[in-house]
């Protein structure tokens, strides 16, 4: 019961938005929660896993302004919430098979934690396999008996349809995405900016094993993503000069690079960097999609070819998953949009430290 307690307070301050009366509704509650949680896996130079360190040992920056950390000691015994987000279309047709045996896998990853699962497929859209349940022989079923999807691989699209049936878990809950896939998303709908949006502003963590895209021209599929770069029409960034006095577009004085970084230039620097970190998220995120994931949320990237390897690296992760650093903070200056995370260690230049690299802060509601 204190542990709860304790769970729940970390949530404050938070706005509570509550149905109106004249709704027939069930009651729907929102919780709105500026706690970012930045999950850290801490290994020596040889891969070794080092678990002796304190909040002491960790500097983090929030466009580029330090934070007061919290680390959490107990984070490993909370109950875990845990979507199985698989391509079954494109290219991942060919390895369904290689999914038939990871439940016990699936098992040492979550530990002996109170949890609840869900398996999501996807192709050029995704679809709820099975609801939230603790029964892991229905999961491993619904792994043995996945249907051949389209041509598509719409990943984007899957990770933010999971992402929202994780939101709907207790916040008490750690909430995590395990992402079977191939590296370039082609085929969803979601823009790039509404992709940060949902991977960045629920503490969901993503563990992507993925298998190289080969099918596709990568660089072409890469390049259809939906973004809204460079910025907004008629605004700093926009490339609309208007048209002449003939009706004629009127073309840009300058190259997109150079009329990027004159932009920056007119911004305060914590915004510049938080802009010019958004930029590159998104153009990491069109060159491989699930491996920008993870980093954005403070997983892990790992490639396999086949079900040998798959296993392989899923037993990596049942030792990582609960042997990460849980740290947490308040932003003090949580301004909406993109925020670029850099978490170091102060005196020990021996470790490697790999942590989220950023988290998105939604605009308040209007009232």
């Amino acid at each position: 019961m204190m542990k709860l307690l304790a769970a729940l307070l970390l949530l404050l301050p938070c706005a509570l938005i509550a149905q109106t009366p004249d709704e027939t509704h069930a009651s729907t509650i929102t919780v709105r929660s500026n706690l970012v949680v930045v999950p850290a896996l801490v290994t020596t130079k040889s891969g070794e896993l080092v678990f002796t360190l304190q909040a002491k040992d960790f500097t983090l920056t929030d466009d580029g302004i330090p934070q007061r950390l919290r680390l959490d000691d107990e984070s490993g015994s909370q109950p875990l919430a845990l979507v199985v987000c698989v391509e079954t279309g494109g290219d991942g047709v060919v390895h369904l098979g290689d999914y038939a045996k990871i439940g016990t896998l699936l098992e040492n990853l979550i530990g002996n934690v109170d949890h609840t699962v869900a398996v999501v497929g996807f192709d050029s859209k995704p679809t709820l396999l099975h609801g939230f349940t603790p029964n892991m022989d229905f999961i491993q079923n619904s792994l043995q008996t996945l249907d051949p999807g389209d041509k598509q691989a719409a990943i984007l699209d899957g990770l933010t349809y999971s992402v929202n049936l994780l939101r709907q878990q207790p916040t008490t809950y750690r909430r995590v995405v395990l992402l079977l896939s191939e590296t370039i998303d082609h085929g969803s709908q979601t823009k790039l900016v509404d992709a940060l949006k949902a991977i960045d502003d629920t503490n969901t963590i993503i563990y992507s094993v993925a298998f190289g895209s080969t099918r596709i021209d990568v660089k072409g599929e890469s390049e259809k993503l939906s973004s809204d770069e460079p910025g907004p029409v008629h605004g700093c960034f926009s490339r609309d000069f208007g048209t002449d006095g003939d009706g004629n577009p009127i073309p840009p004085p300058t190259s997109v690079g150079t009329q990027v970084f004159d932009c920056f230039a007119e911004l305060a620097p914590p915004l510049r960097l938080a802009k010019m970190a958004e930029i590159i998220v998104r153009n990491a995120l069109r060159k491989n999609t699930a491996e920008e994931v993870a980093k954005l949320t403070g997983g892990e990237f790992l490639k396999f070819h086949d079900a040998k390897t798959l296993d392989r690296d899923l037993f990596a992760l049942s030792n990582h998953v609960p042997n990460r650093y849980t740290l947490s903070f308040v932003p003090s200056s949580p301004t909406p949009g993109y925020h670029a995370l850099q978490l170091t260690l102060k005196d020990h230049t021996n470790l490697k430290v790999d942590a989220r690299n950023g988290y998105w802060v939604a605009a308040e509601p209007a009232q």
